[in-house]
């Protein structure tokens, strides 16, 4: 690896990257970012058919994705270019993958497979709905997660029907878990010597992303409906229209309800019978959020959300994406963070969400273009020139 890692958190790990689209480059991206050693394997360029998975290899959502990573080309299906994956699978520690799940097994690279010549491969597999089970064959895609696994049925106001998330949450945290899975496995594997096939899926994820509301049937039985813009269980707690625009108001408890009417000069609400406890306050939920409404529309977003958080009421400005980036807290703690090298230029793309004070993350290697590293990857195998061209002429890279 001539450019120096990422981070020297992981830069001891090997990660063999098969993953396309969103969730398995989500988890590879987290062991990137942090010193793995990632080589992303691919189908040579004219075997795609110019109908790549992922979308545009210089769009901006590809780019997010795949930093920090090299990029060879291997035709697994030619028995050549699966014996030159299956080389660098026994130096590896770590495969990624997210083909449907009977892909691996035909193309011969399973964990079975792999692990018989290196015991101590962590195996890491993405689905849409598990590696067996009624629904394995089924391809997987994040809407039909959100749907299946109960986000969208809460998503949305109660008058409109069911709503995705705006982000692809049951990729993203897949592959969020699967990155967390490796990271147990490995460290496993410091104790035992013994590698492990893990797994999980975009169904998996959405259901655990439930959290609180799956609980809520799982241990009470209740069944949660949409809320809209209002926390089901903390009230008053959603959006209120000001002056000049939107804001989120959070106002959870008794303390914070009773700091809330003081700073608006209404205890009278405090003091009302109708909105005396968390009970009661919902119940009447409407009517309150009326009352509240009625007030806040007379100052700016700014004015009141300075006020409320001056004084210990949680609330906060409603922004569009852009001027999330602008806000003060966000550029502070370095949210989107600068890769050099591109052949589009310097690329900004979204930072870590967590800070280690000795092994910080960053960006080294612009994303790769197709097979760029191909040569000096097989050059660390052993194979000559000459040998990496006859490759290149018959097809296999």
């Amino acid at each position: 690896m001539p450019t120096a890692p990422a981070s020297t958190a992981l830069q001891r790990f090997t990660v063999l990257d098969l993953t396309r689209v969103r969730a398995g480059p989500t988890c590879v991206r987290q062991l990137a970012d942090w010193g793995a050693n990632v080589i992303k394997v691919e189908l040579p360029e004219r075997l795609e058919g110019g109908n790549a998975l992922g979308g545009s290899r210089h769009g901006s959502d590809f780019l997010n994705l795949h930093r920090n990573k090299r990029a060879v080309t291997l035709n697994l299906k030619d028995p050549r270019g699966r014996e030159l994956f299956m080389r660098l699978a026994r130096a590896a520690d770590v495969v990624v993958e997210n083909y449907r799940p009977d892909v691996k097994h035909r193309l011969g690279i399973d964990y079975e497979a792999l692990s018989a010549d290196n015991p101590g491969l962590v195996y890491a597999s993405i689905s849409g709905f598990g590696q067996d089970g009624p629904y394995a064959a089924r391809p997987g895609f994040d809407q039909i997660a959100q749907g299946m696994g109960g986000l969208m049925s809460i998503t949305g106001l109660s008058d409109q029907g069911p709503v995705r998330a705006g982000i692809p949450v049951a990729d993203l945290c897949a592959g969020l878990f699967a990155a967390q899975g490796i990271m147990i496995a490995l460290l496993e594997r410091e104790v035992s010597g013994r590698g492990q096939w893990i797994d999980t899926s975009l169904l998996q994820a959405q259901l655990f992303m439930l959290d609180f509301q799956a609980a809520r049937w799982l241990v009470d039985g209740e069944v949660p409906k949409t809320a809209g813009n209002n926390h089901p269980t903390s009230i008053p707690t959603g959006v209120f229209r000001t002056s000049d625009g939107y804001m989120n108001l959070g106002v959870a408890g008794q303390v914070i309800w009773k700091r809330f009417c003081a700073v608006v000069g209404r205890e009278d609400l405090a003091e009302n019978p109708d909105y005396a406890d968390a009970a009661s306050r919902s119940a009447n939920r409407d009517a309150l959020n009326a009352e509240i409404q009625q007030l806040l529309a007379n100052g700016t977003t700014e004015h009141w959300v300075t006020l409320f958080n001056d004084n210990g009421v949680p609330s906060g400005p409603i922004h569009t994406v852009d001027r999330a980036f602008e806000d003060p807290q966000v550029r502070h703690l370095a949210m989107a963070d600068t890769v050099k090298g591109h052949a589009r230029g310097d690329l900004s793309l979204v930072a870590q969400p967590v800070r280690l004070s000795r092994t910080p993350s960053s960006f080294t290697r612009p994303p790769p273009e197709y097979g760029e590293h191909t040569d000096e990857v097989l050059a660390e195998l052993g194979l000559e020139e000459a040998e990496i061209e006859q490759l290149r002429r018959d097809g296999v890279i």
